[in-house]
C-alpha cells in the first residue's frame, strides 16, 4: 500500500508540483472560454475544473493526465442549458457520472480497441472545427460591444501565443496573452466583451448543491439523452487521450478504472455547481511535457486553479472576450491533425471516407457521440468487406471423374457467405464431393447456413458429401446449429 502510494505520488514531486502549476495557469482561460460556450457562468466551468482535476487525481486509472471542463462536453449542453436552464445541466452532470461508472463496472473501457485511427483523426478534426465555430459570434459586428478594437486584440493574441514560445517556453503563451491583453484593454480603457459581461465569477469556495429540479419522470426524459451523450462522449475523449498519455509515457493505464474515475469525479462536479468534464487531450500534453507524471500533478493544477480564481477573481473578470477568442482559435488549430489532410493522397479510399463522414456526421449533428458510432460502423463494414475477399474455393476431380474435392480456404462468415455458397457446381454429375475445411474458418451463424445450403443442395441432386478438416473452433459452431447432419431438420427443410 505504502510502496504503491509513493509511486503514484511521491517518485516525481519536484516534476509534478511544476507541471501542476503550468497547467492550472493555462486551465483558467480555457475553463472560462469552455463555460461561456455552454451558456454558463464562468465560475460552473472553473469549479468543474478545480473539482473534477482534484477528484480523479485519487480515483482516475491514468496518472498524469489532466482531466477537467472540456470544450467537446460544453458543445453537448448548449441546447439544454437555453432551453431549460443550469439546473438541469446539473442534474444531467450527476445522471453523467452515474452512467459513466455503470460503463466501467461493464468493463466498456475495453470497446476502445474498435476505435480505428482513422475515426480517432476525424474525431479530433471535428472537435477542432466546432471549437472555432464556436467562436464565430464572438466576432460577428452584429454582436454588441464588437468593434475593430476586437479583431486587433484576436489578431495580437495569435502573435503572442505563437511568437512568445521563441522567447521562453516556462510560462504558457496562452496565460501570456490573456495577461497582455487584459492589461492593454485596461490601459486604454477600451469598451469591449469582457468576461465580467457574461456572468460573476465566484469569490468563495464551492459547496455542496443539490440540483433544484422536480425528481420526477419528465425530468429524467429530459436529462437522459444529454447525459448519455455527454457520458459516452467525455469517456471517448478520455480514453483517447489516456492512449496517448500511455504512449508519451511508454506506461499502461486502467482503462476502465478511468471509466469509474470519470464517473466519481462528474458526480462530484455537478453535486458543487459544476458542469460535467473529461480528459484534456492538450493541457494532458502540457503535463507530460512539462515533466508531470503521477497523481500528484493532477491534484496541484485544481487545487492552485480554484486559489487563483477565489482570491484573483476581480482582475480575472477583466479578461477580454478578444483573448479568449484567440485562445480558443489556438485551441483549434492545434486540435486539427493537418497531416490528415496532405494523407488523403497516400492512405486507402476506405480510410479517407472513415475520416470524412466522421467528421461530416459530427459538425452538422454537433454531437461528437453520432459521428463517432457512425466512423465505428463504416470502418466495421469497410473491414468487412475486405476481409471478405480473403476467402478462396478450388477444387479438383479425381482421374475417373467420380470424385471432386473442394479446398476452402479463408474466413466464413455474413459477408464472404453468398461468395462461397457461388463457388459450387451443384450441377455437375459425380458420385461424391469432398469438402475439405482444413484452411477455412466459420465464424457465424450465417457461414454456417451457407455450409448447410451447400450440403443439402448436392445432397439433392443424388451426390454424396463429406466435410473433413474443421478446426475444433468451427466444429463447435457447426455442430451447435447446422442441420444438414440432422434428419428431421433437413426433411423439413426439402419438404419446401
Amino acid at each position: 500500500m505504502l510502496k504503491s502510494i509513493k509511486q503514484d505520488w511521491l517518485s516525481n514531486i519536484r516534476g509534478d508540483v511544476l507541471a501542476g502549476l503550468v497547467v492550472a495557469l493555462a486551465l483558467i482561460p480555457e475553463a472560462i472560454a469552455f463555460s461561456i460556450i455552454a451558456g454558463v457562468d464562468p465560475k460552473v466551468g472553473l469549479y468543474a475544473s478545480f473539482c473534477i482535476a482534484v477528484v480523479i487525481a485519487f480515483v482516475g486509472g491514468r496518472p498524469g493526465m489532466i482531466s477537467a471542463a472540456t470544450g467537446a462536453m460544453a458543445l453537448l449542453m448548449v441546447t439544454l442549458v437555453r432551453d431549460h436552464g443550469l439546473e438541469y445541466l446539473l442534474a444531467a452532470t450527476l445522471l453523467t457520472g452515474v452512467i459513466q461508472i455503470i460503463f466501467g463496472y461493464l468493463k466498456l473501457g475495453s470497446l476502445m480497441r474498435f476505435v480505428s485511427r482513422s475515426v480517432v483523426t476525424g474525431f479530433v478534426n471535428a472537435l477542432a472545427i466546432l471549437i472555432f465555430m464556436a467562436q464565430l459570434p464572438e466576432l460577428n459586428p452584429s454582436t454588441p460591444g464588437v468593434t475593430w478594437h476586437v479583431y486587433a486584440m484576436t489578431a495580437a493574441g495569435l502573435g503572442i501565443i505563437y511568437l512568445f514560445p521563441y522567447i521562453t517556453r516556462k510560462i504558457p503563451s496562452p496565460l501570456v496573452t490573456i495577461i497582455v491583453l487584459t492589461g492593454v484593454a485596461m490601459y486604454l480603457g477600451l469598451d469591449i466583451r469582457t468576461v465580467g459581461d457574461m456572468g460573476e465569477l465566484p469569490d468563495t469556495l464551492p459547496v455542496f448543491l443539490w440540483p433544484d429540479v422536480p425528481l420526477n419522470f419528465e425530468t429524467l426524459a429530459i436529462i437522459f439523452p444529454y447525459a448519455l451523450s455527454l457520458a459516452v462522449v467525455g469517456l471517448l475523449e478520455s480514453l483517447m487521450t489516456a492512449t496517448i498519455v500511455d504512449d508519451l509515457t511508454d506506461t499502461s493505464s486502467d482503462k476502465n478504472r478511468e471509466c469509474k474515475g470519470q464517473g466519481v469525479a462528474n458526480i462530484a462536479s455537478g453535486l458543487l455547481g459544476g458542469m460535467a468534464g473529461c480528459a484534456m487531450i492538450g493541457q494532458s500534453v502540457i503535463n507530460v511535457k512539462s515533466g508531470g507524471r503521477t497523481r500528484l500533478s493532477c491534484f496541484i493544477a485544481g487545487f492552485v486553479l480554484l486559489l487563483m480564481v477565489v482570491f484573483l477573481d476581480d482582475w480575472v473578470s477583466q479578461i477580454p472576450m478578444a483573448a479568449l477568442v484567440a485562445v480558443m482559435i489556438m485551441v483549434s488549430i492545434g486540435t486539427f491533425s493537418w497531416s490528415s489532410i496532405t494523407n488523403l493522397k497516400e492512405h486507402p479510399l476506405s480510410t479517407n471516407i472513415v475520416m470524412v463522414m466522421t467528421v461530416i456526421v459530427v459538425v452538422f449533428t454537433h454531437n461528437l457521440a453520432f459521428g463517432v458510432l457512425a466512423g465505428v460502423l463504416l470502418a466495421s463494414l469497410f473491414f468487412a468487406n475486405k476481409v471478405s475477399h480473403f476467402m478462396l474455393v478450388t477444387s479438383e476431380i479425381n482421374d475417373d471423374g467420380s470424385l471432386r474435392t473442394y479446398k476452402v480456404i479463408g474466413q466464413v462468415f455474413f459477408s464472404s457467405a453468398d461468395k462461397f455458397t457461388n463457388s459450387f457446381d451443384f450441377k455437375e454429375a459425380v458420385d461424391k464431393i469432398i469438402i475439405d475445411l482444413t484452411h477455412a474458418h466459420f465464424w457465424d451463424i450465417t457461414s454456417v447456413s451457407a455450409l448447410d445450403k451447400v450440403v443439402i443442395k448436392f445432397r439433392r441432386e443424388g451426390t454424396e458429401v463429406e466435410l473433413i478438416g474443421l478446426n475444433e473452433a468451427s466444429a463447435t459452431i457447426v455442430d451447435r446449429f447446422a442441420v444438414h447432419d440432422k434428419p428431421e431438420a433437413v426433411d423439413g427443410l426439402m419438404g419446401h
